[in-house]
């Protein structure tokens, strides 16, 4: 039997790039105008993965300036290696955040290059366990109209999406009434999701939860903090039957994934492939998940996760985010459209199937 060589890493890039939005945005507890995508490539044995988180333009001098010299030289075929000698190189930078960030978009370029070079789309070097993954529409801004609100939720619902998500929080007392009117645009056979993004306190949450379960609300994100796991744990216990309570977004390590299991804090956990180590990360997780009998459901980035998505047992759905699927869109050929409520890989594309446009992308450099 002989043993393979090695195939080394020669290269590791990254590059930022700040695209406005296209309108204001805002959630319970931040507004913004624009979103930055930090683009990491890996080159080894004539091919090149891709990779990105979302966060600040100086995760890209993190990558180019301390991370790569710890991936450069290592086997692109294995990346469990370099992704421990990432992780020790942050250890006294800290290991949250920015550098959990920047490892998760290092990871994601890995996995990609990897399935490159054995010429298999990323969805089958995984192993998957189904063709195609359900995605849910996400956006309903608290800075949109009620006219905007409608149209977008309802624009999903018509695309065949079974439910759609809403932000709340900005402004409590305007939050029942944009539900109600969400509700009528999308009728009875689409479930309608809610996130607060950790706006509230508790009994606000509580009472809340009351009220938008008459508008048969079944999923309620982050009612209190994300921190607060006797909050969440009591909003699980408390919330009208039927309507779960799901977080999880905020994890940069699988330790957090644990505590917040262990806390009983969640019906569906979530995680962001672009925080919590790439696609190493989504895999632990949803293992935890597993081990749990927990239901499991992506945070953004759909181009990114759909390959894992397609392989993770306990995946219940992608979400599928406005502001990410408009900058997927752009900056990628290859990036997935939904059809019917799901979006599926394209088995004839190796990797992610992701190719970057990089004239487009060049205007929105930073």
């Amino acid at each position: 039997m002989s043993v393979r060589s090695a195939v080394k890493i020669a290269e590791v890039k990254a590059s930022a790039y700040t695209v406005p939005t296209d309108g204001p945005e805002a959630d319970g507890t931040f507004r913004w105008d624009k979103t930055t995508i930090v683009l990491v490539e890996a080159a080894a044995g004539g091919k090149t993965g891709l990779g990105y988180t979302y966060g600040d333009a100086s995760l890209a001098h993190l990558v180019n300036k301390t991370l790569a010299e710890q991936v450069v030289g290592e086997d692109a075929l294995s990346v469990t290696g370099p992704l421990r000698k990432m992780y020790w190189r942050v250890r006294n930078l800290g290991r949250a955040g920015g550098s959990a960030m920047a490892i998760s978009a290092v990871d994601a370029a890995l996995w990609d290059l990897k399935a490159k070079l054995v010429d298999l789309p990323l969805a089958i070097l995984l192993g998957p366990v189904r063709e195609a993954v359900p995605v849910y529409g996400s956006g309903g801004f608290t800075t949109y109209s009620e006219r905007q609100l409608r149209d977008q939720l309802d624009g999903w619902a018509s695309q065949g999406m079974r439910w759609v998500k809403m932000k709340v929080g900005s402004d409590p007392a305007a939050d029942a009434g944009r539900v109600h009117a969400a509700r009528k645009a999308i009728g009875d056979k689409t479930e309608l999701f809610v996130d607060a993004n950790g706006a509230y306190t508790r009994k606000e949450a509580l009472a809340f939860a009351i009220r938008f379960a008459q508008d048969g609300v079944t999923w309620f994100e982050e009612p209190v903090s994300s921190d607060d796991l006797d909050g969440l744990r009591l909003m699980r216990d408390r919330a009208p039957g039927g309507m779960e309570i799901s977080a999880g977004e905020y994890g940069y390590d699988i330790f957090y994934f644990r505590n917040m299991l262990r806390a009983g804090a969640v019906d569906v956990l979530q995680a962001d492939v672009t925080r919590c180590g790439g696609i190493s990360g989504m895999m632990e997780v949803e293992a935890l998940c597993r081990s749990q009998c927990l239901a499991m459901s992506s945070h953004c980035a759909p181009a990114l996760t759909l390959a894992w998505g397609c392989a993770a047992p306990n995946v219940r759905h992608l979400e599928w985010f406005h502001d990410h699927v408009r900058i997927e869109a752009m900056f990628f050929d290859g990036a997935p459209q939904p059809k019917d409520g799901v979006i599926r890989p394209d088995l004839t594309r190796p990797g992610n199937g992701l190719a970057l446009k990089r004239e487009d992308a060049k205007r929105y450099a930073v």
